[in-house]
Formats: structure tokens, sequence, C-alpha cells
């Protein structure tokens, strides 16, 4: 059999074993299925942010943290404050949730679909991955590389979300029995280096000749999105305090945005609506200037306000914490506060 007359997985596989990407949590091609743990791991943190910015995550996480029982062990704000940075911060929550229920099992994972779907924070698409890629299991797994490469290969121009149904019953149609593992992260391989969301590289592709989308001669079309809804814009304010050298930090409540994260204080902005621009305390504060920041479902203009000064009674310890200056990298800020931090210190003439 010549390979163009392979089934599709086949030779999607054999190009797999050929250009399979590298990766610090990634079993190689035809090797066998690698730590659950780092594969659970790994796929939490690339929800919805690039395999360059989880790398460096990720080595220091297994570092600190090698197995599943070390992490379920770990302090929540040390584990919030190490996936500072990542964003989507409910992520690092359901984390710790999860950690710790896999460690009550005895440490060791479900190795089927429905039994990892049982686990806090494993969605659909999560488990269905952890059991493919860390199991061998038979999985439809897709993310928004899998979802490119399936809408161009049958050219499925139902726009998303409504076209998920069918891009789902394709991919489960082509979903080979063995070697589940490796075909998914072969389909999520093409898409993130040949099937690209802008000019795809079709010369390249071991589907060309059986992709629809590119017989149509337009790829880059599909899959077929539903315009972007304009984002709210929030306003807000957060205030920087300094006594010699330290800073007041507070602790976030569990729940909500950024929730369990060390913060600088702010007025109560949210998604819902504007800060009050009330400060914690009274003045006198020095306007310094803004930051932008994107949320999910909404963006945020923060305007900054600093107080230098030594009178400070009114700050109960059970409110927060004065955070030493020279160590501010250390508190795990969001990003948010990050960049506000770094404004306030400019503002002051402190190193950044």
């Amino acid at each position: 059999m010549d390979a163009s007359s392979k089934p599709v997985a086949a030779r999607l596989l054999e190009w797999y074993d050929s250009h399979a990407r590298a990766l610090p949590w990634r079993s190689p091609p035809g090797a066998p299925p690698g730590d659950p743990y780092r594969v659970w791991l790994s796929e939490v943190m690339l929800q919805q942010t690039t395999v360059a910015a989880v790398k460096s995550y990720f080595a220091a996480f297994t570092r600190r943290w090698p197995t599943v029982a070390d992490l379920a062990a770990a302090p929540d704000e040390e584990v919030m404050a190490a996936w500072a940075g990542l964003g989507y911060y409910a992520r690092a929550r359901n984390l710790l949730a999860c950690a710790r229920e896999v460690a009550g099992r005895g440490g060791r994972f479900p190795d089927t679909e429905e039994g990892l779907r049982a686990l806090p924070g494993l969605g659909a698409y999560t488990a269905a991955a952890v059991a493919a890629i860390a199991f061998d299991r038979r999985a439809v797994v897709i993310d928004a590389n899998v979802e490119r490469v399936v809408a161009r290969l049958f050219a499925i121009a139902e726009p998303l979300p409504a076209g998920r149904g069918a891009i789902r019953a394709a991919a489960d149609a082509i979903t080979p029995q063995a070697r589940a593992g490796d075909f998914a992260q072969a389909m999520m391989d093409l898409g993130a280096t040949v099937c690209t969301a802008r000019a795809p590289r079709c010369l390249l592709c071991p589907l060309a000749r059986d992709c629809e989308g590119r017989r149509a001669g337009e790829p880059e079309a599909l899959p077929v999105k539903a315009p972007k809804k304009a984002k709210p814009q929030r306003r807000g304010r957060a205030f920087w305090i300094e006594r010699g050298d330290a800073v007041w930090l507070v602790r976030r409540p569990a729940r909500g945005m950024l929730g369990g994260m060390r913060a600088l204080p702010d007025d109560g902005w949210s998604a819902r609506g504007d800060g009050a621009g009330t400060p914690p305390l009274a003045g006198p504060w020095d306007a310094v200037g803004r930051v932008a920041h994107g949320f999910t479902h909404f963006g945020l203009e923060l305007h900054m306000a600093v107080y230098l000064g030594d009178e400070f009674f009114t700050l109960a310890a059970t409110d927060g914490e004065w955070w030493p200056l020279e160590r501010l990298d250390e508190a795990g800020l969001p990003t948010l506060f990050a960049k506000a931090a770094q404004l306030a210190l400019a503002a002051t003439g402190e190193d950044a």
C-alpha cells in the first residue's frame, strides 16, 4: 500500500513519527505513555495559554512538586503564587482540588475518560486528552488546533459554535483505536505547525490530498467563527501604600476574580461594574497613571494612586500584610497587579 492510499490516521501518524514537537511533558512517538501527573498538569496549563509560555511554568512546578502527592500537600498560597502570570486563575484552584482528590485515591488518576471527568476541574477536553495521552484510551480530543484541522479537512462551513457538533463527528470518524495518544498529539502538532490559522502550509501537509477546504481553494476561511462581541470596558483604581521598604498587599477572596491571589488594594471593580474609587485610607494620594488589562469577558482600565508615609494605623493585620519591596517578585502578583506595581515603582523611583 503506498502512502497516498493509507487511511488518514495512518498517514498522520507516519508524519508525526518524523515531525513531532519535542515537549517536556510528552513521550516520544511510539513510546509508552508518560506520567499521568505530568500529562494532566501540562493540559491544565495549556488551556488558553501558549506552549512557549507554559514551558517554564511546567519546569518550575515539576521541579518543586514532582508528584501529584507533593502538589496536593502544597499550601494554597504557594501554588497560587507559582501560577501567577499564567492567567485564568480558577485553573490553579481547580488544579489543587484535583490534586488533593487524586492524592486521596492513593495518588492514581482514573484511567478512563468517564473517571477523569469526575475529578474537579476536568472538562470534556481535558478528560479526553489525559485518557488518550496518558492511558492510550481511544478518545476524541478536540482543541482549537484540532478543530481547525478537521473543519478544513471536511470543509465544515457551519459557523462556530454551532458547527462543533459536525466537527466532533468528523473527528470521531478518523480517530483510530490504536496509538490514540499519538494521534491526538499529531492532530495538535499539525494544527500548530502546518495547518495554521493564517497562511496554512498546505504543500507540507500529509493530509493535503484529502482536504476539502484546500480543494475549495480557501482553507484559511475555515472554521467560520461568529463575529466577536465587543467586550464591556470597566474602570477601577488600585492603591500603592508604601512604608519604609515594604508595600501593603491584600489577599483577594477565594471566590471571584483572581481569587486567592495576593494583590494591591483596589476599589472593588468587577466584571459587572466599575469600582467605587474609594481608597482604603485617607490621603494624600498621588495619581501616577493607569494600566490596561484584558480579561476573558471584559477589559479593565486600572488607575494607580500612590501613598508614601508612616501613618498606617487603620490597616489591620488581618486585612493584609507588609511585603518587602526587595522580594516583590516572590509575591506571586497576578499579571494585572504586577503591571500596576511596575507603574508605581517607576513613579516612586524604586528599582522595578
